[in-house]
């Protein structure tokens, strides 16, 4: 019966040892190497994944919500500047309830849920109802960044300083947009154009 030599054997042949450190140092470059694979094939689809909800989510809503913010900032700007003739003070007072709604615009509340990612979430945490979803520190992160951006919505003009009674709706931003369009038709711009 052939036994193998052992790497510590004063009487192993060269060979052995060899055989044993060949096998020992392949062995840990297969380990490494499916380490790698696995880490790169994550990071492939985690790119792939944000460069699809940037280009097809994130920018699309953003641009639309910054130009709103935007349109209506110039608006106010305007009318308080006194450029414009405000009647009885009423295209003012829409003007400063339309920031005040556009500025408790979240992204989380108007981008359209993602449900891939949630069940995926969701297997990774081992829950059956998404009700029982530990906050991980990606929801940390998003929460202090809705935080900020209700201290910022608070600072800006017309906003009150109360958060909104209803979270926000995609639906709500396209009748926001057609009531800062009424606002231009109201002063004279009938020309402006918020596609």
């Amino acid at each position: 019966m052939a036994c193998m030599d052992s790497p510590w054997d004063e009487d192993a042949a060269p060979d052995g040892h060899r055989n044993a450190e060949w096998s020992r140092i392949s062995e840990e470059f297969t380990t490494s190497g499916y380490r790698e694979g696995i880490t790169a094939g994550k990071e492939s689809a985690l790119q792939e994944g944000f460069d699809s909800g940037f280009a097809n989510v994130g920018v699309p809503i953003g641009r639309e919500i910054g130009i709103l913010r935007g349109m209506i900032s110039a608006l106010l700007a305007a009318l308080s500047g006194g450029n414009l003739d405000q009647g009885d003070g009423s295209v003012l007072a829409e003007a400063r309830s339309i920031s005040s709604q556009l500025s408790n615009i979240r992204f989380s509340d108007i981008a359209p849920r993602d449900f891939e990612a949630e069940a995926h979430a969701l297997e990774h945490l081992g829950e059956e109802d998404d009700d029982e979803m530990e906050e991980n520190e990606e929801l940390g992160e998003k929460r202090k960044m809705e935080k900020l951006e209700d201290m910022l919505g608070r600072m800006s003009a017309g906003a009150s300083a109360a958060a909104p009674a209803k979270q926000l709706t995609m639906e709500d931003v396209q009748k926001l947009k057609t009531r800062i369009l009424s606002l231009c038709t109201a002063i004279g711009f009938n020309s402006i154009s918020l596609n």
